[in-house]
């Protein structure tokens, strides 16, 4: 047993929270294979039954950013990957606003994988789309570089993920790792739009962004629990903007956009989500459309392309309206 994982189980079963070098320690360990199942399965466990810390989430984050793959990005790539486990059923929407964002101006760098907590992830319906998996460091580059956006599959830029990938199964809950994704684009996008499923971790989430040297970005929580700016009522959101932490409230109707109900927002199987995402990038209307925009003009909000949500929700409007954001679409399909 390595001093790290003996010293952090010792304080987790007292339930007191780790310090950041011992933190970054135990990570490398487990990363390097020196730890066996029963600690990776205790370490996780202690964590979640104490409560994770924005400071360690933060240490976990960099130690595993430091082991990954990484790409090149243009100044402002913006991100809009979430936390997942809202189990609500909801469509692809985060994944079809990077479509729109991207056709507004900003470049997007998605980071995703394929289902988790739902029916369909980021990963799944992109292929449903034809868009292919299989690409590399250089060509997600180039598709950034003259395309404006690209998809980071996280089974290829973090091989590492898999020494944990049975414990994980085995145990069956949520733990740090479900908290991650969003804190490891492997394009160090400067810029996010980060939906998580709870209250509780809105500004252990925020914090854990600062520390990690965010230099914008907009954390959200829908009050009907969706990890999204959602359409059915309030948000609760915190912007991040460099060394400031801003709490405010996002209320869809103070844009112009009428209130929905949770099952407008259904989604279904990849091949059922793909078809959403292409209709609305081909101009339907309804709510559907709308919480795209929503959340696509929030992050424009996010990466300074717009100076508030309704400047960004109008951008986002004529990103789709002027086939823009289809366009951003139909050339990753035609790319390799």
């Amino acid at each position: 047993m390595t001093y790290a994982i003996h010293e952090s189980l010792n304080l987790l079963s007292q339930r007191q929270d780790l310090p950041e070098e011992l933190t970054s320690t135990v990570v490398q360990d487990l990363l390097s294979g020196k730890l066996t199942p029963a600690q990776i399965g205790g370490l996780l466990l202690g964590l979640s039954l104490k409560g994770e810390t924005p400071e360690e989430i933060a240490a976990f984050a960099q130690t595993l950013r430091d082991a990954s793959l990484k790409i090149k990005a243009p100044e402002g790539t913006l991100d809009t990957c979430g936390t997942g486990g809202d189990r609500s059923g909801t469509f692809n929407i985060s994944t079809t606003a990077a479509f729109v964002i991207a056709g507004a101006g900003v470049p997007v760098a998605k980071h995703g994988n394929r289902f988790a907590s739902g029916r369909c992830g980021s990963a799944d319906v992109l292929e449903q789309l034809g868009i292919s998996l299989k690409t590399t460091p250089e060509s997600s580059e180039r598709h950034l570089q003259h395309i404006g956006m690209t998809f980071l599959f996280a089974q290829v830029y973090h091989p590492a993920m898999a020494k944990v990938a049975a414990e994980r199964r085995e145990l069956g809950i949520r733990t740090i790792f479900n908290l991650l994704g969003p804190l490891l684009n492997p394009a160090g996008a400067s810029y996010q739009l980060l939906g998580v499923s709870s209250p509780s971790l809105l500004p252990k989430m925020a914090k854990a962004l600062q520390i990690l040297g965010s230099k914008r970005a907009v954390v959200a929580v829908g009050e009907d629990g969706l990890d999204e700016v959602t359409l059915t009522g309030a948000t609760q959101a915190i912007l991040i903007d460099g060394g400031e932490i801003q709490p405010f409230i996002i209320r869809p109707e103070e844009y112009g956009l009428k209130l929905c109900s949770l099952q407008d927002l259904q989604g279904g199987s990849p091949a059922e989500n793909g078809q959403i995402t292409l209709r609305i990038l081909q101009g339907k209307k309804g709510p559907q459309r709308d919480i795209v925009l929503l959340n696509a003009g929030t992050a424009l909000y996010a990466a300074n392309k717009a100076a508030g949500i309704r400047e960004g929700i109008a951008l986002a409007a004529e990103s789709l309206d002027s086939g823009k954001a289809l366009s951003i679409l139909e050339k990753l399909k035609v790319s390799a």
